[in-house]
């Protein structure tokens, strides 16, 4: 499976931005979560929001909660995160992530098999 992570950019706080990872080489159907992750100069990588694909369960973590929104498109083959009133400390490189499993550890990055190239997220106050 190849992630194709896109995107990014340089916006300002308050803005929104939408990011999107194609898969290929294997539907997302056939897989069984698919997340993103972030992570800033000098820190780890850290757990975003996570989707199970096979019934649509999502989970985000607490700094993200009620801003962002992970979703898929089936046809496209792609899953996205939308993300709305960008605060400077969302400034990170943004990697999607997924794996076979539908019972993946959700917030460990280790339990991803597939990981997409990553894409800069730059909010300016």
């Amino acid at each position: 499976v190849q992630l194709q992570a896109s995107g990014g950019g340089l916006v300002q706080a308050g803005d929104s931005l939408r990011l999107s990872c194609a898969a290929s080489g294997r539907t997302l159907s056939s897989l069984g979560t698919a997340a993103w992750f972030r992570q800033a100069p000098g820190k780890e990588r850290e757990f975003v929001a996570r989707i199970r694909l096979r019934n649509n369960n999502t989970a985000y973590s607490a700094s993200v909660k009620g801003r962002f929104t992970i979703s898929r498109d089936n046809a496209e083959n792609t899953v996205y995160l939308q993300m709305n009133s960008l605060k400077p400390e969302d400034t990170a490189v943004y990697y999607c992530a997924a794996d076979p499993s539908g019972l993946v550890i959700t917030a460990t990055p280790g339990s991803y098999d597939y990981w997409g190239q990553g894409t800069q997220v730059t909010v300016s106050s």
